[in-house]
């Protein structure tokens, strides 16, 4: 079929995420991750949906974090079938009507017309559609630069003092995973227009006939051709299909659902050296892993890194790429629940990594993070 026309996305405007604890998530961003306390919600917002919302923000990065005060609003609804999750994701668009329009012609599911909100001069308009990603709504906005607020609702704060010290800058991609993933991956191509970018299937093991357990996924990326916004989708890969690690996500997730994002930084090193100073916890990776790098570097074809593999080593930073000096470096924060010890905090987590050159998904470093996650499963006796 011929090119789908775009809708016009910008990039992500940000990600909003319902929560039990509001104060956690504050000592979160603010403490661990050095975010600033961009705005919070007004008193009439509160009342209006029932919930009360923080922003924190560094670099180009935004997260809304909304506790509920009652069952009734968005997030005391995603609550009530979910653990703690993003449920909304939030795209800037070049032209609001036009993407109202496309998405309402395509089989698109707005929860409403499209909003608009005026302000010292300035307008914001905004609306809402249903997605396959399990509860999780897409919200779309276009504003002026004179819109006072981040969003409708929130009261702004003035930074006060240095922030992002580990030097945070965009989205890179977020991750979702599905029991099937293939409703939402003709959504996203007949309705939101996007493109089939990579794909890849593994196991945690080699397949073979007398292994006794494993746990394999299906991954494919898809991808904004307008912004390069990605999406990568899971799903379980047979045998031990319930032993999926995606799988078992789908429990504790209570369904389908957003699984991490990844947010770029400038110089992972000293960045994660730095988290794991103030205490943020990552999948560990093992020894093997980077025994065997210098041969996998070469196997890639990257010929050489910049960075001190035994550096690697000490930080677990993971390296892949494919090509002459074009590679990159990521390292994957442990879920919520695990960082919490308590499971209605959420299997999400983040993702960090810094591109040299490369603009794949470390095909290769899913096996080492398949098998991080399949050792905390294992030592919880999930599996």
């Amino acid at each position: 079929m011929s090119k789908v026309e775009s809708l016009g996305i910008k990039g992500i405007e940000a990600l909003h995420y319902y929560v039990h604890d509001l104060e956690r998530s504050k000592r979160f961003y603010t403490g661990l991750l050095d975010f600033r306390l961009a705005a919070e919600s007004t008193p009439e917002r509160e009342a209006q949906d029932q919930q009360k919302s923080l922003l924190f923000e560094a670099g180009n990065v935004r997260v809304l974090c909304s506790q509920p005060t009652s069952d009734e609003g968005p997030a005391g609804r995603f609550l009530k079938r979910h653990p703690d999750g993003v449920g909304t994701l939030v795209f800037a668009v070049e032209d609001i009507e036009k993407c109202f329009r496309l998405l309402d012609t395509r089989g698109g599911t707005p929860t409403s017309e499209v909003q608009t909100f005026e302000e010292d001069g300035g307008v914001l308009k905004t609306f809402a559609i249903t997605s396959p990603f399990g509860s999780s709504t897409f919200q779309f906005v276009q504003r002026d630069a004179r819109y006072p607020r981040p969003l409708p609702g929130l009261k702004p704060f003035e930074t006060t003092g240095p922030y992002n010290k580990y030097g945070f800058d965009v989205v890179d991609h977020v991750t979702s995973n599905f029991e099937t993933m293939s409703p939402a991956l003709l959504w996203l191509e007949h309705v939101l227009g996007f493109e089939e970018n990579w794909d890849i299937e593994i196991h945690t093991n080699d397949v073979s006939p007398d292994r006794p357990e494993g746990s394999g996924l299906r991954s494919k990326v898809f991808k904004d051709p307008n912004s390069d916004v990605k999406f990568a989708n899971n799903e379980p890969l047979r045998p031990f299909f319930q032993a999926s690690q995606i799988f078992l996500f789908a429990e504790d997730q209570r369904g389908d659902g957003i699984q991490h994002a990844a947010l770029t930084v400038k110089d992972i090193i000293p960045a994660v050296r730095g988290l794991r100073e103030a205490g943020v916890k990552f999948f560990p990776t093992p020894g093997p892993y980077y025994d065997a790098l210098p041969g996998r570097i070469q196997d890639l074809g990257i010929g050489s890194i910049d960075e001190d593999i035994e550096v690697l080593r000490d930080t677990q930073i993971l390296v892949d790429g494919k090509g002459q000096s074009s590679y990159l470096l990521q390292i994957f924060l442990q879920d919520s629940a695990a960082t919490y010890d308590e499971r209605e905090a959420g299997p999400f987590f983040y993702e960090i990594i810094q591109r040299k050159g490369d603009k794949g998904f470390g095909g290769g470093n899913f096996r080492a993070l398949f098998e991080s996650i399949e050792r905390q499963q294992k030592a919880e006796g999930r599996i």
